[in-house]
């Protein structure tokens, strides 16, 4: 039986790095639940842990919350230019994540727009905003913290399609950014006509986030907190009811300098509430347009089902279809929603239907080769993988490195780093 998801994952190993090598990460660990069962969790990274290591803001330890393997495209004029990236990369980068390395993100203006309102879009505005020295003992790459330190962003705009009751992103973030040092919140209060009656009307949790925006919209601030936001050289705020339409370039057409918006309205209620445009439009300026519009998984192999549009494996509680003994988790399971919380909840779901089939018969009960089988087949083609001791090394460097500068760690970031510190 195989389990495909996020955290708990049987993960397909990358092409990589040419040659003998060694090439993702396995760990073997016994279940619970099954005192005969042996789960083998493969990693195609060369050090384990996924999002909880490259998913989350560093000054965020206790939270870690994305997943999937790609970004959502825009999908408008100008989405190539130099300027342009997506969220995903951005955090990507600042956590250390090998591939994001080369991003180098251009902080030498004065305004960033993010489009998207979840809390991936907070956490960006936040590391883009929050005063470096704040960040100097969290796990933060250097090469990442040495470029916020020159980053000229004084300015960061978050724009959604919707309004204020939409809006994706939890109170704890928003609160957050609400008091980061050194920075004000801008929002219209024109943006919040007639919500206090609505608020009413929705659960507690989204209430309970709507009054606070409300309240950080309209009401006179007191001496001390308007003091605060006086001498505040930096600032944020929500765009509500904007479309992105087209990633405006720079005279010379060699970099993003602004992004015009559709304005929008809303249309349906509840759920269903959608964002229509208006027919007008409005240009922002800006040098940087970070992309937080969603995430999406990507098929893993062709033997196995994948539906391109959803981006997801089609299941039916977990178990793939067409495919006895396989099963999915997370987000390949039911799509880019939900931290990691839920996807916990949602793997021990999809764990309970597996062991329900095994008890019913409808599983192989003798024993299977497991990684012995994976392990041959490795060998065959020159592949060393990165076992947990040999983890443990690279931790163990890490944690080193990091405790001359008072960090938790100073994560490696050079695949080739890893593999000559292991001797691959």
């Amino acid at each position: 039986m195989v389990f495909l998801g996020l955290g708990i994952a049987l993960c397909h190993l990358p092409p990589g790095l040419a040659g003998p090598c060694c090439n993702g990460t396995i760990l073997e660990i016994r279940p619970k639940h099954h005192n005969q069962a042996q789960v083998d969790i493969y990693e195609k990274q060369l050090v384990p842990f996924g999002l909880v290591r490259f998913g989350v803001a560093p000054d965020h330890p206790e939270v870690k919350s994305y997943g999937a393997e790609d970004h959502q495209a825009l999908g408008i004029p100008g989405e190539e230019l130099p300027g342009v990236c997506s969220a995903r990369a951005f955090v990507g980068w600042y956590n250390g994540l090998p591939e994001n390395q080369a991003l180098a993100p251009d902080l030498s203006c004065d305004t960033a727009v993010i489009l998207g309102q979840g809390n991936v879009a907070l956490d960006v505005a936040r590391i883009l905003l929050t005063p470096p020295e704040h960040l100097e003992k969290t796990d933060i790459t250097e090469a990442a913290l040495g470029l916020l330190r020159q980053s000229q962003v004084k300015t960061v705009w978050i724009v959604g399609r919707r309004g204020p009751l939409q809006v994706a992103f939890t109170i704890k973030e928003l609160r957050e950014m609400i008091q980061l040092p050194g920075t004000r919140t801008i929002l219209d209060p024109a943006d919040f006509l007639g919500l206090q009656d609505r608020i009413k009307e929705v659960p507690r949790p989204r209430k309970r986030l709507s009054e606070l925006l409300l309240r950080t919209a309209i009401e006179k601030l007191g001496p001390e907190e308007a003091s605060r936001q006086a001498s505040a050289s930096r600032a944020w705020g929500l765009r509500f009811f904007r479309s992105p339409q087209q990633v405006l370039p720079s005279p010379d057409g060699q970099q993003a300098a602004g992004i015009r918006l559709a304005v929008t309205r809303l249309e349906g209620v509840g759920e269903a509430t959608r964002a229509v445009p208006t027919g007008e439009t409005e240009d922002l300026p800006c040098g940087l347009v970070l992309s937080s519009v969603g995430y999406k998984s990507l098929p893993i192999d062709p033997s196995v089902p994948f539906d391109p549009k959803l981006g997801v494996i089609p299941n039916t509680e977990g178990r793939v279809v067409d495919v006895p003994g396989l099963y999915c988790s997370g987000w390949v399971k039911r799509g880019p929603t939900g931290v990691i919380a839920t996807t916990m909840t949602d793997s021990f779901l999809t764990s309970e239907v597996l062991l329900q089939d095994l008890k019913a018969g409808l599983l192989p009960s003798g024993p299977r080769p497991g990684y012995t089988a994976i392990q041959a087949l490795l060998s065959s083609r020159g592949i060393r993988p990165v076992s947990f001791s040999d983890w443990e090394k690279l931790d163990a460097e890490e944690v080193s490195r990091g405790q001359g500068a008072g960090k938790p760690r100073e994560k490696l970031v050079d695949s080739q780093e890893m593999l000559r510190l292991l001797g691959c």
